[in-house]
């Protein structure tokens, strides 16, 4: 029974992935659409997975004082790095006339503008990195999203009509709610019910598997709109690699900013900066991704955040993989 928990702890990640395809695969396929049943799990899934992803976050929150918020520079670099490469690919879309090329670039650009998932200081934590530090660029993101987003977009899918707060109003919609209540609700509890934020803080951990049962929900309706969108195999397969080009690259790139602008001597202390700003840059809210390219680009495009959910969490597994066992 203990290498079963263990299999689980190691592999809840890549478990999880496959659990939301196989449900999805099921209720599509196998299960006959006059029983309803795949309508019903939809809507269960849209509704559940912000309600988790809250208390996943409130729980994490709980161990984040105000004061550990601060800025370092990594934070700038790293920022710089996916402003630079989104507002670069644009151009490059802009310049390139409608067919496949342009709706890989799309992409691209979604993968790399993508704020960080309000959830990555979940993994950061578990990988040893700093969740104070990755908080802290998860709240820098959103808020440069919300602004570049708006005023970028309309360069490569002019829309008449739709004006910059309109979009602004519509992308704060989508992010800030899970992401500022449940900080504020955690240090409301902080300073004024001691008790109760100890216990929160003592089944902290709890948020990791949470995300393994949210990222199940993920994926489901990842695989949901994949199949929805009628693209072929080979769209399919070169979305797939491009996505998978854009993870490795921010993850690599994270890892290594964050090593380089870290100046203390302590290799700990450089480890975790590094793994910090790698999962800043790497772990995109996918869901967000999904539906930006589905809202305001070429609609295929947002099978590209379904399959970066993919590629990311295959990163993160493998990382929590060599993180227990190099512990052991």
């Amino acid at each position: 029974m203990s290498r079963i928990i263990e299999f689980i702890k190691d592999w809840m990640l890549p478990i999880a992935i496959v659990a939301g395809i196989v449900i999805c695969l099921i209720l599509n396929y196998i299960i006959p659409s006059s029983s309803g049943a795949e309508p019903a799990f939809s809507r269960f899934a849209k509704d559940v997975q912000p309600v988790m992803v809250a208390i996943m976050l409130f729980l994490q929150f709980n161990k984040v004082s105000p004061k550990d918020l601060r800025f370092k520079k990594w934070h700038f670099l790293v920022l710089a790095l996916q402003m630079g490469a989104f507002v670069t690919l644009s151009l490059l879309a802009i310049a390139l006339p409608e067919g496949e090329a342009r709706i890989l670039v799309e992409c691209a650009m979604l993968c790399f503008v993508c704020p960080t998932a309000a959830a990555a200081g979940v993994i950061t934590d578990k990988l040893g990195g700093s969740l104070s530090d990755a908080v802290t660029y998860v709240v820098i993101i959103n808020i440069f999203a919300a602004l570049v987003i708006p005023l970028v977009i309309p360069l490569v899918h002019p829309v008449e009509g739709v004006t910059f707060g309109t979009r602004f109003i519509a992308i704060c919609k989508r992010v800030f709610p899970l992401l500022v209540f449940p900080l504020l609700l955690a240090w409301l509890i902080r300073y004024t019910w001691k008790k109760l934020h100890d216990r929160l803080v003592g089944i902290a951990g709890w948020a990791f598997y949470i995300w393994g049962f949210t990222l199940c929900l993920s994926i489901y309706l990842a695989t949901k709109a994949l199949i929805g969108s009628g693209i072929s195999l080979w769209g399919a397969l070169l979305i797939g690699i491009v996505s998978m080009l854009c993870t490795l690259i921010q993850f690599v790139a994270g890892r290594k900013i964050g090593r380089y602008m870290c100046k203390d001597t302590n290799p700990k202390v450089r480890r975790a900066d590094a793994i910090t700003a790698g999962q800043a840059l790497g772990q995109k809210n996918s869901g967000f991704l999904i539906w930006l390219g589905y809202s305001w680009m070429t609609p295929v495009s947002s099978v590209a955040g379904g399959l970066y959910s993919i590629w990311q969490n295959l990163v993160n597994s493998r990382e929590l993989y060599e993180q227990r066992h190099h512990h052991e």
